[in-house]
């Protein structure tokens, strides 16, 4: 009696620029809840603007995934 192993899809590799995306999101996130938390105006503007620079290279590597030929999870 043999036992009948399903084909596997085929695996799709993880780039980089899949990884990046993903940090660069979560950072964005992060620092823009630290934004909304701080007490004093400059800290607030220093988030966000580093919120803004992680949303851009998040943008990049979403970019660098669609020129692959993956789809990626659209903006939040």
């Amino acid at each position: 009696m043999t036992t009948r192993v399903p084909p596997r899809a085929p695996r799709r590799s993880i780039t980089l620029d899949g990884q990046l995306l993903g940090y660069w999101e979560r950072e964005a996130v992060r620092l823009e809840t630290l934004a909304a938390a701080t007490r004093f105006a400059w800290q607030r503007r220093r988030y966000l603007r580093k919120a803004e620079a992680a949303h851009a290279k998040a943008e990049l590597s979403r970019r660098r995934e669609v020129a692959r030929g993956r789809e990626t999870p659209s903006e939040t």
